[in-house]
């Protein structure tokens, strides 16, 4: 069977509220979305996140790199899934010009990929999770259902305080706290999330490069008498190496993400001993499979791993990250699935929010296993580029 026409669409996706970090202030985000049709009809689908302050992307650049891609001479005839996993994870985009790290078109082979194993499984009957079976048997875990974590953002002290009374109302048993925000007090709002969502409650924080070599010790130190279990990315990926010495003076573990999208970048993590858990997220890692490879990188070195995801993915990438969820063995900590608390328009006909306590099925498939609204798609395209025909 092989791939009759990919087509590419950028989608613009209304956010609920203004999300706000250290690093990047949105009320919408443009998100690349690539459709497989096969010769018998089959369709599958997509999603890559751009963000040029992660892997250097915008969503210009992604179709300007997919439009120069040889991606029709890639199209070999897959009789199994197999075939069709494997013609997956030998995809390859244009090179970028002084693309070192390798990652500046993650974000664009993402929504390529996911297309292609939606469609293929559907053709042949076959979950995106088997992926995982078929490539990584050591680290497959299928599990019927996961707990996703919850998460505050530009919560100041009221705000703080409502959202760790629901969060132990509801049952959660991990929040990620984004820290580093000029104007915030993270020492009241960490107090406040520890009073009143609990001693149990595991805590992590976000702080989205936000410090310097010269006051991060200082600053995760004021921090970790609230019980944090995690800091992620605590300073700019330049300044990456530095966490060397960082973690020798520190009692929390230390997680990357800006400085986590690529082979490469784990490479020089582990060389550098500047980290102990991997923050994977699909898009930012180039699509399921090098995101697979990366957590099993980090399984053979040692390392954590949290799954995390992307502020505006649609129903799609949170399908995508269900299935890893749901097969990998041993992640840390998992993001994702706030469709219906986040996006406008999250783009499927299901709904894939999590529900009581962060929980949620794992879906069956075939394929990503949802049915995207084509009038949805309507409402939210901004143009269309035919890729392949």
């Amino acid at each position: 069977m092989k791939i009759a026409a990919l087509i590419a669409y950028q989608v613009r996706i209304p956010l609920r509220r203004r999300i706000r970090h250290a690093a990047h202030t949105r009320t919408e985000t443009d998100n690349l979305l690539v459709r497989c049709i096969l010769e018998d009809g089959s369709e599958g689908f997509g999603e890559g996140v751009p963000r040029d302050y992660v892997t250097g992307e915008t969503i210009t650049s992604t179709f300007e790199l997919l439009g120069r891609s040889d991606l029709a001479s890639q199209c070999e005839d897959c009789r199994a899934f197999e075939q069709a996993v494997a013609l997956a994870e030998r995809l390859q985009l244009a090179p970028v010009p002084g693309d070192v790290r390798g990652c500046e078109g993650n974000a664009a082979r993402c929504a390529v990929e996911l297309a292609l194993l939606d469609a293929y499984g559907r053709h042949f009957g076959r979950a995106l999770s088997d992926v995982v079976q078929l490539l990584a048997p050591e680290i497959y875990q299928p599990q019927p259902r996961v707990r996703y974590s919850g998460a505050i953002t530009t919560a100041r002290n009221i705000k703080t305080w409502a959202a760790a009374i629901i969060f132990r109302i509801y049952r959660f048993k991990q929040v990620k706290i984004k820290v580093g925000m000029e104007g915030y007090d993270d020492r009241r709002r960490l107090a406040l999330m520890r009073r009143w969502g609990g001693r149990k409650i595991d805590i992590r924080l976000d702080a989205n490069e936000a410090w310097r070599p010269a006051n991060v010790v200082e600053r995760i130190r004021e921090l970790e008498p609230f019980g944090i279990s995690a800091v992620e990315q605590p300073v700019p990926h330049a300044d990456a190496a530095a966490l060397r010495d960082v973690r020798r003076q520190i009692r929390t573990p230390i997680m990357l993400d800006e400085s986590l999208c690529s082979r490469y970048d784990a490479e020089r993590a582990v060389e550098g001993q500047i980290c102990d858990l991997f923050n994977i997220r699909l898009s930012k890692c180039g699509g399921f499979i090098p995101s697979l490879r990366l957590a099993q990188f980090a399984k053979q070195h040692g390392l954590g791993c949290q799954l995390g995801c992307q502020v505006g993915e649609t129903a799609v990438l949170s399908a995508a990250g269900r299935h890893f969820a749901a097969s990998v063995a041993g992640l840390r900590y998992l993001e994702g699935s706030y469709d219906r608390h986040l996006v406008r328009e999250a783009l499927a006909t299901e709904d894939l929010t999590f529900g009581w306590g962060g929980w949620a099925k794992a879906l069956p498939g075939p394929g990503l296993g949802i049915t995207l609204d084509p009038q949805a798609l309507q409402r939210v395209m901004v143009r269309e580029q035919v890729l392949v025909s």
